[in-house]
């Protein structure tokens, strides 16, 4: 949910130390002290294996709680509300989900689609699972509410830190056309450009704590357990070690294994995103003709409409822009991609941001020379910058006015406020040192 940008201090107060940085038309260096070595350590430019990406995914992979209507015309007997395969019915066509579930509605085994894009410091894992129905049960929405085909999901942002698996920091679910967030007990993440909407529940399951999410029935808005809960008839679905897709006994099914399904994986999701009976395009938009057109789409298309930093999409293609929005806390968050199959010029070398100590919003820009205009067009504020982190062996200069003219400085290191040329930077050059 939405909290507004943090207000810049009206009064600021300079302290001059020795030694200080004279700003001239002539470059100047801003230092930082080296990073720690325990931040050089949590940094890891190696891609994980493909073996590990699956065991990576199974680990985080959440406990999931699903409501179930059993009620309306076309709940299927509940069966509507069911998790399954978008090819459940042994095709890639969207525009047949709908009517072809009473033919299956007993052979609904359930999967859960994944990804996993890997920045220099952190995991990030999408979550995705689908229903063939968007429904409801008045009839004076049926053609305003119902669509074809369903995939809602959830974020799981993993820092690494030397172990195996890393530690889970936040999670974003999908409800619709909004975006929530969530952090667990412990964590380090607290609200940033958008409010903690709640606690990320952990349950042990198999000797490792695993999150809690859940889905309402008909919607299948997707939050964190308890935010939604079962209300009567449900089931609670659990990731599968073993790569089982179990179908449930009955609506009141307490424990159904999902199998986890990469989206990248040959002939996968990501692959099908041409297929023109599946999508309306690339973009991924699920294609689907009964009641209302459209609704539903794919994880490199989730959108919160109201969200204007993260643009639609960057839920999956550059997690790591999200994180660093929705949260404050986030240590050195790296924005530079190990691994992005869904975008492989997604991410940033330098990340400016709007307060000093890395708060306010925050938006990363890869190497190439930035114009006032073009720094609108990422949603930077002119005369707005205070403070900003970089890479390893880059740098930023920083000009005072537009077209690279005034005054300038060069920043070679993470600097939490900028001094004197705080609030100035009218335009910017990135580039390698």
């Amino acid at each position: 949910m939405k909290k507004q940008n943090r207000k810049k201090v009206l009064s600021k107060v300079f302290i001059i130390m020795l030694g200080a940085v004279t700003f001239s038309c002539q470059d100047t260096t801003l230092d930082e002290a080296q990073e720690t070595s325990v931040t050089k350590k949590q940094q890891n430019t190696s891609k994980i294996s493909a073996a590990a990406i699956s065991d990576l995914a199974r680990r985080w992979a959440p406990i999931h709680y699903k409501d179930v209507d059993a009620t309306g015309t076309y709940a299927e007997g509940g069966k509507s509300d069911y998790l399954t395969a978008i090819n459940y019915d042994n095709d890639w066509n969207a525009e047949n989900n709908w009517n072809n579930l009473p033919a299956y509605s007993n052979s609904l085994a359930a999967h859960c689609y994944y990804s996993i894009v890997e920045s220099n410091t952190h995991w990030f894992i999408t979550y995705a699972f689908f229903s063939p129905r968007d429904w409801t049960d008045n009839p004076l929405l049926y053609s305003l509410d119902q669509h074809e085909n369903d995939l809602e999901g959830v974020l799981m942002i993993v820092q690494k830190d030397g172990s195996t698996y890393g530690s889970l920091k936040g999670a974003v679910t999908v409800s619709h056309s909004d975006f929530f967030s969530y952090v667990p007990s412990g964590s380090s993440f607290v609200s940033g450009l958008e409010s903690v909407d709640g606690t990320l529940q952990m349950r042990d399951y198999n000797g490792e704590l695993h999150p809690i999410t859940a889905q309402d029935a008909k919607g299948h808005s997707l939050k964190a357990w308890p935010q939604h809960e079962i209300d009567g008839d449900g089931i609670i679905y659990y990731p599968s070690a073993s790569g089982t897709a179990q179908i449930p006994a009955d609506n009141y099914d307490n424990y159904v294994e999902y199998k986890l399904v990469d989206i990248f994986e040959s002939g996968g999701l990501w692959d099908q995103r041409f297929n023109t009976e599946l999508f309306s395009s690339p973009a991924g938009g699920f294609k689907g003709n009964d009641f209302k057109t459209g609704g539903a789409n794919a994880p490199w298309a989730w959108n919160d409409g109201n969200d204007g930093i993260v643009q639609g999409g960057e839920f999956a293609t550059d997690p790591a822009k999200l994180a660093d929005n929705y949260f404050d806390g986030v240590g050195n968050l790296s924005r530079t991609y190990v691994d992005n199959k869904y975008n492989t010029s997604a991410g940033g070398i330098v990340t400016v941001y709007q307060n000093c100590n890395y708060t306010g919003y925050a938006i990363a820009l890869p190497v190439g020379n930035y114009t006032l205009d073009q720094l609108k067009s990422y949603g930077i504020v002119n005369d707005d910058l205070s403070s900003v982190r970089l890479e390893n062996g880059y740098k930023i200069t920083m000009y005072q006015n537009d077209n690279f003219g005034g005054e300038s400085v060069v920043i070679t290191g993470n600097n939490g406020c900028l001094g004197n040329f705080n609030d100035k930077a009218s335009s910017v050059k990135i580039s390698v040192l």
